[in-house]
């Protein structure tokens, strides 16, 4: 009896001991999390209290003023977007997000994904080419995010002139959908960490907080598909969202 209890105590104390291991983990990536969130806010707040400043001296010609207005603005907006991003990636956390899946036309999808940025990719004088046939189970809006958040990573990485493409299908077992672009692809030091929340690549964007690809990993998910990275043939990222033909 003596043994039985001694061999209880040590897997209590051993259970306990990972626990702690696990809480102490969470509280340094929590840590991180947090110092990365700030350092993302106080960058826009500097130059933001910058030009608040520049904008309160009577002297300033009207010309800079409007220009000082349109920048304060474009920080405005980056903010609203962190904030919104980081409330979306607390919920997939907490698993409270309450998706709302259906039968949803792969067309219809990926329409709406690209909807917001079809006027910049014009602007830089892109060409989106869409194949897309058959239907895919899940939230209609959820995985729009997600695939627009893929989609405008493709945009700002493929130079002027260059071309994004999504190809989609489905097959008895899962429905794919396939983006490429013409960009310098994926570096191979970056890949194991492309979905890592605030992880900025070589090649990333001057103004990237490296949200958009974990939220859209999450996203996918937590509706029991899969999101993977790499380079495609030739050059250029290559991104594959895949579920399961029944969810």
């Amino acid at each position: 009896e003596l043994s039985i209890l001694k061999s209880e105590i040590y897997k209590v104390t051993v259970s306990l001991r990972e626990q702690n291991e696990r809480l102490k983990k969470d509280k340094l990536q929590l840590a991180d999390a947090l110092s990365d969130i700030s350092h993302q806010f106080k960058t826009p707040l500097t130059s933001m209290s910058v030009m608040t400043d520049l904008l309160s001296d009577g002297r300033l010609h009207d010309d800079r003023r409007i220009q000082f207005t349109e920048q304060l603005r474009t920080q405005l907006e980056r903010l609203t977007w962190l904030t919104e991003a980081l409330l979306k990636l607390s919920k997939l956390d907490a698993e409270t997000v309450l998706f709302k899946p259906r039968l949803v036309s792969l067309e219809e999808l990926i329409g709406k994904a690209c909807s917001p940025l079809l006027i910049p990719m014009e602007l830089k004088e892109q060409t989106l080419t869409v194949e897309a046939q058959g239907d895919l189970f899940c939230d209609l809006n959820w995985t729009a995010e997600a695939l627009s958040n893929i989609l405008k990573n493709c945009m700002e990485h493929t130079p002027a002139g260059g071309e994004i493409r999504v190809r989609a299908f489905t097959n008895a077992l899962f429905s794919e959908i396939r983006v490429t672009d013409d960009g310098p692809g994926i570096d191979k030091a970056d890949l194991p960490y492309i979905f890592d929340r605030f992880y900025r690549g070589k090649s990333a964007a001057k103004d990237s907080v490296g949200i958009g690809l974990a939220m859209a990993k999450g996203i996918v998910n937590a509706q029991g598909g899969s999101l993977t990275a790499g380079s495609a043939h030739g050059g250029g990222a290559d991104f594959i969202l895949r579920f399961s033909a029944e969810m």
